[in-house]
């Protein structure tokens, strides 16, 4: 049977933005990768790129991906050259940058077990215009990087 009793959780509401301090970290995954992608930004900028290529079967056709160069400009950043990262891909400097954000909320949580936890609740709508722009965006890096294909694809 049918129950016409309202349901806060039934209406889609407006976006909440929620942030609290608490005594555990509430994005342990998200902290996780992030010290994870750091140690390797930082090995490489010390020790240098792979020996072996970390790019896709589809070089070998001369083909890029959005992620092309990537590694190269996660080592530039770290090493602070931002002019010369940007050229290979600007993903490289938002890797490096949100994963330092991350380890230095995880340095402050460690140290006075109080932990940044953001939460952030989507409308449908939202969700949607955000899919929408980050399909575009995506697709522009696309044409941005094979548009670089002889500094990508050079090794």
């Amino acid at each position: 049977m049918a129950s016409n009793s309202y349901r806060a959780d039934a209406v889609p509401t407006r976006g909440r933005l929620s942030v609290s301090w608490d005594r555990r970290d509430g994005h342990i995954a998200v902290t996780l990768v992030a010290l994870g992608l750091t140690a390797i930004a930082v090995g490489m900028a010390i020790f240098g790129l792979p020996p072996f290529s970390l790019g896709s079967p589809i070089h070998e056709l001369g083909i890029t991906c959005p992620f092309c160069g990537g590694t190269r400009s996660a080592r530039l950043t770290t090493q602070g050259h931002l002019v010369e990262a940007w050229r290979y891909n600007p993903l490289g400097i938002l890797v490096v940058a949100v994963s330092a954000v991350v380890v230095v909320r995880a340095a402050f949580g460690a140290i006075t077990r109080r932990w940044l936890n953001v939460a952030v609740e989507l409308t449908p709508r939202t969700r949607r215009v955000l899919l929408v722009a980050g399909l575009v965006l995506l697709m522009l890096l696309v044409i941005r990087q094979q548009m670089r294909a002889d500094l990508l694809l050079g090794g």
